[in-house]
């Protein structure tokens, strides 16, 4: 009998033994978040929440109409899930010893959410991924909230700043880390009152202004206890006091208070009246001539913004990256030649480089600037020198000129170009033109150059 038993009991074990290996993610499943404060209905995998109860991967989380959830990610992260929401945590592998192996990928299917970064995701940025219906977003360490439905996704950032993509044959929901392809688009918490959208068959969201009744805090308000709290898009702007909870401390969860360090001189170009080919100021703004409206839009080194986006509204076309903008009036469209080509020559620039893992941003300046377009061909070739502190980046770009005088080339892979580019020439004075620019300066984005040039035909 005991040997039959000491049988049956082997058998049970090897049993137990197949099942684990059959379901690997049942028997491996990680602990990613534990449960640290509930208000109003929230279930967890269809079950009522449990305060301070651990959550593994693979779990789904849904609120009701009176639902909030917070959730203290393992690496001291948070995530958040407001009322009427869907999340889901699909992977949450942090690997202490060796960052590269660490893997998070989280879904928000229907409603708000937001999320901070915790220390794993900041340590691989590369590995983490936060997936919509519509979107798939990445970070470049970040405090961010969500809003979304089947057919559209918007984005605020808090703190860092983020990188959205739309599904399409180069980024796939199954993937994970961040869509870096053409139709990615990066939106920084400096870039105030903006936020990106993206609608349901769209690759490239659109930057867009936050407004009451659009932002994810105007359709779904945060609690007044939520950590850090600032309202984002809604009449009250302003901080909100929070309840303090050592559970969900933002200084200890991942960023909530970044420090925007700079080395305390000013930029070596700026926006003067004079400069730039006849350029003049009007409302704190610099103004070509009316045509073309150029600058940066918010306050760096203690110099104000020179362009106010908000007075654009008579603009035609309009451009923006995390820094500057290029707006051009309207009925100043240019319809180009058909035959021949045109050289400029560079008047004036603001450059950037800025390095999103120690938060620093340096101000640089451009040489050697060329821009020449080929009306035949309908394209055009540029490129400088950047000159920041002691270090010298060689930029060149390409791309298309439209009929009437867009300038668009976003491919900054190709061989023979490292930036994208984005603006606009016109017939004023004989031939000026003015663009946006950008480029990383390593493979996964920590460093990158953002600049605006203005150009006068030679």
């Amino acid at each position: 009998m005991k040997i039959r038993a000491d049988n049956m009991s082997w058998k049970f074990v090897r049993w137990i033994l197949v099942s684990l290996l059959a379901y690997p993610a049942l028997a491996f499943a990680e602990d990613a978040a534990k449960v640290t404060a509930i208000w109003g209905n929230v279930q967890i995998n269809g079950k009522a929440a449990v305060m301070d109860s651990l959550i593994s991967e693979n779990t789904s989380i849904k609120t009701g109409a009176d639902g909030y959830i917070y959730l203290k990610t393992m690496d001291d992260g948070l995530l958040i899930v407001r009322p009427n929401s869907e999340a889901r945590i699909v992977s949450y592998h942090v690997d202490k010893k060796d960052p590269s192996n660490t893997r998070i990928k989280l879904e928000l299917i229907s409603g708000v959410a937001r999320s901070v970064s915790g220390s794993a995701v900041k340590l691989a940025r590369q590995n983490f991924r936060f997936n919509t219906p519509v979107a798939a977003i990445g970070v470049r360490g970040t405090d961010f909230i969500v809003s979304t439905t089947q057919d559209m996704t918007r984005v605020v950032v808090l703190e860092g700043g983020v990188v959205v993509s739309g599904f399409d044959g180069a980024c796939s929901p199954q993937g994970g880390g961040p869509c870096e392809g053409l139709s990615a688009t990066e939106l920084f918490a400096r870039q105030q009152g903006l936020l990106l959208q993206i609608n349901k068959g769209q690759s490239k969201p659109q930057l867009l202004q936050s407004a009451p009744g659009i932002s994810p805090d105007s359709l779904v308000p945060p609690r007044p206890d939520e950590p850090g709290n600032k309202v984002v898009g809604t009449n009250n702007s302003s901080n909100v006091p929070a309840v303090p909870d050592p559970n969900l401390d933002p200084n200890k969860a991942g960023g909530v208070k970044q420090t925007l360090a700079s080395n305390g001189n000013k930029p070596s170009t700026s926006i003067d009246a004079g400069a730039g080919g006849g350029t003049g100021t009007s409302g704190g703004q610099a103004v070509l001539v009316n045509t073309i409206i150029w600058g940066r839009y918010y306050e760096l080194f203690g110099q104000k913004a020179d362009f106010d986006n908000s007075k654009q509204n008579d603009s035609s076309t309009r451009f923006m990256n995390t820094y500057y903008a290029v707006n051009q009036a309207k009925n100043t469209e240019w319809q180009i030649p058909t035959t021949g080509s045109m050289g400029f020559a560079l008047k004036d620039s603001q450059a950037l480089v800025v390095d999103n893992v120690k938060s620093l941003e340096s101000p640089a300046k451009l040489e050697n600037g060329k821009l020449q377009l080929d009306f035949a061909k309908a394209t055009f070739t540029t490129g400088f020198d950047v000159i920041a502190g002691s270090e010298k980046f060689v930029l060149r770009g390409e791309g298309s000129v439209t009929s009437n005088g867009v300038l668009f080339g976003a491919n900054q892979y190709l061989p023979t170009a490292n930036m994208s580019v984005q603006g606009v020439v016109t017939a004023e004075k004989g031939g000026t033109a003015s663009y946006i620019f950008q480029s990383k300066l390593d493979e996964d984005g920590k460093r990158m150059i953002y600049g605006v040039t203005y150009w006068n035909k030679k």
